[in-house]
């Protein structure tokens, strides 16, 4: 049985203080119990977690006396992946109850080692029924008997504990292989550089002819009025 020590914890202490000297801030509640805010060692705490799960039985320790309890919800640092606050919930050992188990998958299919398909898994845990004492860490799920595209594992494949009862249903599918698809890279067309330095040519040259203009017609000489003797302009006037 795991077993944690708590500390009675009063709620206008500063929380930042507690996490400083090493506690994690916690509650337990359920099962006839009042909420009751308490401390926990966070080393401890890291260590029975690691072990027990949320699907396994855990004592915490008070002054008052020994809680049972499950781990309920661990909040977590979102920087630092450290838990700041855990809530135990607590439990009656004389009656059953429901929980949802970690699955386990171990062994190696036939058909993803011969490369005929991959793995698929559908679910990653399975909600069972028992007594807390029965309760398990975790379920073990064989992929070794996937050997082919039609072999898949269901609820019902896997074995529990005594005691403990699947609420799940049976049929439904825990694991499975699909067939593998090579994907084909498509491939682009070559480029003809040769279309390309002959445009890119031509464009040059048309870009450095410069437009000839036009010559203009010499322009006629502009008549001189005519004179009141009827002389032209240039004519010379003979003095008698």
């Amino acid at each position: 049985m795991f077993v944690i020590q708590a500390k009675k914890r009063e709620l206008s202490g500063r929380l930042d203080t507690l996490r400083k000297k090493g506690e994690l801030p916690a509650v337990f509640y359920g099962a006839g119990k009042k909420s009751t805010p308490i401390s926990i060692s966070n080393i401890e705490f890291k260590k029975v977690w690691r072990a027990a799960g949320e699907s396994s039985a855990v004592i915490v320790k008070t002054q008052e006396g020994d809680v049972d309890v499950l781990i309920h919800e661990v909040q977590m640092d979102p920087v630092r992946d450290e838990p700041i606050h855990v809530d135990f919930l607590a439990i009656d050992m004389k009656k059953k109850i429901k929980v949802k188990v970690p699955l386990d998958f171990v062994g190696v299919s036939g058909a993803v080692k011969n490369g005929i398909g991959n793995l698929v898994k559908v679910l990653y845990e399975l909600e069972v029924e028992a007594l807390p004492k029965d309760l398990p860490h975790n379920l073990t799920v064989d992929i070794s008997k996937l050997e082919t595209l039609q072999d898949n594992i269901v609820v019902a494949d896997i074995k529990l504990p005594a005691g403990v009862v699947a609420v799940t249903l049976g049929t439904d599918v825990v694991a499975s292989v699909i067939e593998q698809v090579e994907e084909k890279e498509e491939v682009a067309p070559p480029v003809d550089l040769s279309t390309i330095e002959v445009e890119k040519k031509g464009k040059k040259e048309e870009e450095g002819v410069e437009p000839v203009a036009e010559s203009a017609a010499p322009a006629a000489p502009a008549k001189e009025p005519a004179r009141p003797d009827g002389r032209s302009g240039g004519e010379k006037v003979e003095k008698k």
